[in-house]
């Protein structure tokens, strides 16, 4: 329900959603982008609108829109076509669908609009600001999809990651559980390759997580040359895609090892035990398909990287990071810091904040003051 600082959006689509990746025919019919905008104003367009951006999370709630319009900026929510299942997203439909935003806002009248990557919204935010700025895509991994060099992307005037990690496939590679020798047998395992057998740690030794790592990267590789070589055997069948299942994705061995890229947090995952993390059903990457893998999963063929995207990027961008975030780490920040190519950047630790800042109502307020006031004095 709209409220006097409160309403709902709703963006017109640039790019036609597809039956292959959207189920709902209402959904690609409407051919609608929804999105929340809280303002600092009642009935007033502010001089900043504050975007918060994900692949496929619902952020119409997101937990830092109202901060922002308090602080004095309109805060925006906005979805893209996959809000709620990235099954078979592809990052490029969803590059498209923050510049229907940033366009849609840019012609409403507002001066500067600023993107806040959330979690997995910082790589998509740094692929878009990198094609904004750099257009070179003009293709999804395996075809099809938006040429990003026809589609008219402003660029935005600041890029905010927040609680960010690189990317989707940087982040499943590390999560990816080697010990998986079956495809299809989350359960066949490599006991020499097994982050919960207790013989291995944690702690764990330099050579165990060496040997983790590279057999990480081999699995991954190892699920694009199959999806590959299985869509190429389609095409010959007259058939776009099919879905397959990914066994064993919540994996890294900082959810058990504190001593592994220390931070403040607690051992476990964002969904609280690793080994049941690692099976449950509504986990990254579990669900996809052959184009979507490709897409967003693969480590080869993925254009998510942030840090690869961030090294082009002539725009502000501050990265900010919770201390006791239990999925996305320092390190992950500092690549993200480190890969942007000027000094008009900045990185700023949130002492004791979680990934969602969940019950840390004063850590977000901190947070949202900390960002306006560099906006205010980072020269454009």
């Amino acid at each position: 329900m709209n409220t006097p600082d409160r309403e709902l959006l709703a963006v017109p689509m640039r790019t036609p959603a597809s039956a292959n990746e959207i189920y709902s025919g209402v959904a690609r019919m409407a051919g609608t982008l929804w999105c929340t905008r809280h303002r600092a104003r009642p009935g007033r367009i502010a001089r900043t609108a504050v975007v918060a951006v994900h692949p496929s999370s619902n952020f119409l709630g997101h937990y830092a829109l109202g901060a922002f319009a308090r602080a004095g900026v309109d805060a925006i929510g906005m979805t893209t076509r996959y809000i709620g299942n990235d099954t078979a997203l592809l990052l490029e439909n969803c590059v498209v669908d923050v510049g229907s935003v940033v366009r849609h806002l840019r012609e409403e009248g507002y001066e500067r609009v600023v993107l806040f990557g959330n979690s997995g919204g910082g790589g998509l935010v740094s692929l878009y600001q990198n094609q904004a700025e750099h257009p070179t895509i003009t293709a999804a991994p395996a075809g099809g999809g938006p040429d990003l060099t026809q589609a008219d992307l402003p660029p935005a005037d600041a890029l905010v990651l927040a609680m960010a990690h690189p990317g989707r496939a940087q982040l499943l590679a590390e999560w990816l559980d080697p010990a998986v020798r079956s495809e299809q047998d989350p359960f066949d395992r490599d006991h020499g390759l097994d982050l919960f057998d207790t013989r291995n740690g944690p702690p764990y030794t330099p050579e165990f997580l060496r040997r983790y790592r590279a057999a990480q990267v081999a699995r991954s590789e190892a699920i694009t040359a199959w999806a590959e070589k299985k869509l190429a055997a389609l095409d010959e069948r007259g058939i776009a895609d099919m879905p397959f299942l990914v066994h064993g994705v919540c994996a890294d061995p900082r959810f058990l090892d504190l001593s592994l890229d220390p931070s403040d947090r607690e051992p476990g995952t964002l969904w609280g035990d690793a080994w049941n993390a690692n099976f449950q059903p509504a986990a990254l990457g579990h669900y996809t398909t052959l184009r979507s893998w490709l897409s967003q999963w693969s480590l080869s063929r993925s254009r998510g990287d942030g840090p690869a995207r961030l090294r082009t990027v002539d725009t502000p961008v501050h990265v900010v990071y919770g201390t006791a975030d239990q999925g996305c780490f320092p390190s992950h920040a500092r690549a993200l810091y480190d890969a942007v190519p000027h000094d008009r950047k900045a990185l700023t630790p949130v002492k004791g904040g979680k990934h969602y800042l969940v019950g840390q109502p004063e850590l977000t307020a901190l947070m949202v003051d900390t960002l306006l006031a560099w906006l205010d004095d980072v020269p454009a």
